[in-house]
């Protein structure tokens, strides 16, 4: 190998002295130097440029045997992230960082020092490509394996390093241009470290965020959110960083610091979403002053619904029973009797029970709440079977439409602004 390696240096060595002999020839005298660096740093470019288009057909071409998802996601990942052709950048950077001497043979020190920190540059720049791209790799395997939530923490993760390797190879690069060793420029730094934790104070809390994130999986790409303090509602596009985007549902989209996302109330309505259920939790509020008891008519009357009229003949069943020892049992407020309010919420109950669009597996619940100042409320709670939007306000409106007209039924008012008494 060492051989081959000499061979190859004299080979460069003598084309480059066979050149050398060629331009002192056809170039006027005292400017024959300058052309003969121009054509050699030419040269030197070209050879690097072949070398780097053969070695990327080769290895491009190897990796082609493995471009199968299922069966090589790994190395899927490193074709798709281009990682090959950095690979090819390298070595054909360091070929020519070896013969370049050959090729220089005899010239002027500052050349030489030139050439050197170039070739040298070029390999720092090379090597930090390699690095993003082997981060974009590292996303690319975890799609490819739809684990969203560790796509998220190398989000954080990539971006902070690439932060930190801008940084890192700014001053490697800035020693290899102007051959200064790093600990002077690391140490001078020193005196600055709280300006720049300041500076990256973003930076640092969305890191902190994305790991938080991804560790709790609690969120990732895609998920349906709602965050009460900026009035957002919409799902994830994106969380970088710095910023987390969301596409509203009125087609705009929000960007938040993606540190809000730990500091901030965020309902996440996407397990709602995958059951395709949707909550219903709405009252109507009844004017006190129509509650009243019912009598026997009525209670007749009320017998025709369908809903009711089982309810209704046990419970007068159970309260005749009860009068029988009831003192001035004609008079209607002594003993247990029915309310049109209680009626009525034990109608809406079945109702919703008996609805096809209101889940059974779900909790169904009518209430009464708080009393106050525009009436009672009566709550609705239970869940729709169909959690797309649009559909879910065609079912709640169903509900209430129904409701809202069926309570005349009882001798309820609706309570309203302007009602008259």
């Amino acid at each position: 190998m060492k051989d081959e390696i000499k061979d190859t240096k004299s080979f460069f060595q003598e084309m480059s002295e066979q050149l050398y002999v060629y331009i002192t020839k056809v170039t006027p005298d005292g400017v024959s130097w300058v052309f003969h660096i121009i054509v050699k740093l030419g040269l030197l470019v070209a050879i690097f440029l072949l070398l780097d288009f053969f070695f990327k057909i080769i290895i491009n071409y190897i990796f082609r045997f493995f471009r199968n998802e299922n069966k090589y996601p790994v190395i899927k990942s490193v074709y798709q992230s281009r990682i090959t052709n950095s690979v090819a950048h390298f070595i054909a950077l360091a070929f020519i960082g070896s013969i370049h001497e050959s090729i220089f043979a005899g010239a002027l020190r500052q050349t030489t020092i030139f050439i050197i920190r170039s070739v040298n540059l070029g390999l720092v720049f090379i090597l930090a490509g390699m690095l993003y791209r082997a981060l974009t790799g590292f996303r690319y395997y975890f799609t490819i394996k739809q684990d969203y939530y560790k796509v998220m923490a190398i989000n954080a993760v990539s971006e902070t390093i690439k932060i930190l390797g801008i940084f890192v190879f700014s001053i490697v690069g800035i020693c290899v241009i102007f051959g200064i060793k790093g600990t002077t420029i690391v140490g001078s730094l020193g005196a600055i470290t709280a300006v720049l934790v300041l500076v990256f104070r973003d930076t640092i809390l969305g890191f902190v965020t994305g790991i938080h994130v991804a560790t709790s999986k609690s969120l990732k790409v895609g998920d349906w959110i709602g965050i009460p303090k900026y009035n957002i509602e919409g799902n994830i596009l994106d969380i970088s960083l710095l910023t987390t985007k969301i596409a509203n549902f009125d087609k705009t989209i929000s960007s938040i610091p993606t540190y809000d996302l730990l500091t901030t109330e965020i309902k996440n309505l996407q397990v709602m979403s995958e059951s395709n259920t949707r909550r219903i939790k709405k009252s109507i509020f009844f004017n006190i002053n129509s509650f009243k008891f019912l009598s026997n008519d009525e209670i007749e009357k009320l017998k025709e619904i369908n809903l009711l009229s089982d309810y209704l003949n046990h419970k007068t069943s159970e309260i005749n029973f009860e009068k029988e020892n009831i003192k001035h049992k004609d008079k209607i407020i002594n003993g247990r009797q029915l309310t049109n309010i209680g009626v009525f919420r034990y109608y809406t109950q079945k109702y919703l029970e008996q609805d096809p669009q209101v889940d059974k597996n779900s909790p169904i619940m009518v209430r009464q709440l708080e009393i106050t100042t525009q009436g009672l409320p009566m709550e609705v709670y239970c869940f729709a079977n169909d959690s797309k939007w649009e559909h879910f306000e065609e079912i709640q409106a169903d509900i209430f439409d129904h409701l809202l007209v069926a309570s005349k039924e009882f001798d309820l008012q609706i309570m309203q602004i302007g009602l008259p008494k």
